[in-house]
């Protein structure tokens, strides 16, 4: 991945929802220009929700999710429009394709109540217009379309466009923190995890917004940071470490102001405050309790895994308590948090911000604290004050 590439977590995500065989699919393949989802007559024909990353005029960078028909039967049935309904955590706004020759069914009705109880912008666009029997009261979230001949197809496209409020392009990982030209050492291990010749996400999104500052990146890994520290004329203005190393690069970094990538990634997520009352939880844990250990990306584990082998070794040893871990990975993020007294969670880089969202709110909803990676590894090192001061907490 290059730093100029938008990555799927910072796109515009748009979820396309309807009956079966409401022409959903149809229309998705008209506004995305591509023939992305299978169409058929057969009722059903997509059984998983679909995405794809695209550019879409006038909305940039964003990624199309096609999903199963909301009104799917049988045991499987019920399984995809659960699916269908977990897509709902994570887009930015959603179409409702209504067949316009028989008008808003019940189910219809229930997905805008969902939209709007999640607080997701919609549209209803009214399909098979060409076929339109009967007048349908359209409001500014209604639109009738026509997937087969194209009918105002591009004014969808607006519509969405006008429904959705746009990422926030102020919005910054550490960039609003600097000036022109303060230096900034970033400590980059080589994880083990990450593909050869590529750093991952999250310094790669730091490096690039130091650069849009003017400011200057120097980057090392932590058995060379001594060195490079001693080869700088100044103090860097910060230094921004993997959180794997956090208790190791504080020893050598003294008063230098120290962070990680990880605290700035939650910082980014709009979660950093709830990560910062979870950590306080761990100074209360009791033998039996059960931590949730959860990633946003899915990856191969292998041996020194800092999800699944070193933050339960490090929590042990900070509690000094006999505690129980269960983890999730991907979009499996459990539905029920029966019995889990602490959720640690990942940067979320690999998650949309509404994902990162509602899964903080469902914590919250269900009286459980969620921390992450860098705010719970910054307390078990006794340095979480400290790693808050450079962003101003």
């Amino acid at each position: 991945m290059s730093l100029n590439d938008v990555v799927s977590a910072e796109r515009l995500h748009i979820g396309f929802f309807g009956l079966r065989n409401a022409g959903k699919s149809s229309v998705v393949n008209a506004v995305t220009g591509q023939e992305l989802s299978l169409v058929s007559d057969v009722k059903g024909t997509t059984t998983d929700p679909v995405k794809k990353a695209m550019e879409l005029l006038p909305l940039g960078p964003v990624v199309i999710v096609d999903t199963p028909g909301i009104d799917d039967e049988g045991t499987l049935g019920e399984m995809r429009v659960k699916k269908t309904k977990q897509v709902l955590n994570y887009i930015d706004i959603a179409v409702l394709v209504v067949d316009s020759t028989v008008g808003l069914q019940q189910a219809d009705r229930e997905m805008l109540t969902l939209f709007e109880s999640k607080k997701i912008p919609f549209v209803v666009a009214y399909n098979k217009s060409d076929l339109f029997a009967e007048n349908i009261g359209l409001d500014d979230n209604t639109i009738l379309v026509s997937a087969k001949n194209g009918t105002n197809i591009n004014e969808l496209k607006n519509k969405i466009a006008g429904a959705v409020k746009l990422q926030n392009e102020s919005k910054r990982v550490v960039g609003d923190l600097l000036e022109a030209g303060d230096v900034v050492v970033l400590v980059t291990p080589i994880d083990s995890a990450a593909p050869k010749g590529r750093l991952i996400l999250p310094q790669q999104m730091t490096i690039r917004d130091i650069l849009d500052s003017g400011a200057v990146p120097v980057v090392t890994r932590e058995t060379e940071l001594k060195a490079t520290l001693n080869a700088l004329k100044e103090s860097p203005k910060m230094v921004i470490t993997d959180s794997q190393a956090f208790g190791f690069v504080s020893k050598i970094t003294g008063d230098i102001p120290l962070t990680s990538f990880s605290i700035l990634m939650a910082r980014y997520k709009g979660s950093l405050e709830s990560a910062i009352k979870g950590a306080e939880k761990m100074k209360n844990l009791n033998d039996g309790d059960t931590i949730l250990i959860s990633e946003g990306c899915t990856h191969h584990r292998q041996c020194g895994d800092i999800g699944t082998q070193k933050l339960p070794k490090w929590l042990k040893e900070y509690s000094g308590k006999e505690l129980n871990f269960k983890f999730t990975s991907g979009k499996d993020f459990p539905e029920d948090l029966t019995g889990v007294s602490l959720v640690i969670h990942c940067g979320g880089c690999m998650l949309t911000e509404r994902e990162m969202q509602y899964r903080r709110r469902f914590c919250e909803e269900n009286n459980v604290p969620i921390t992450n990676y860098g705010t719970a590894i910054a307390q078990i090192n006794g340095i979480l004050a400290k790693s808050l001061q450079p962003i101003n907490l």
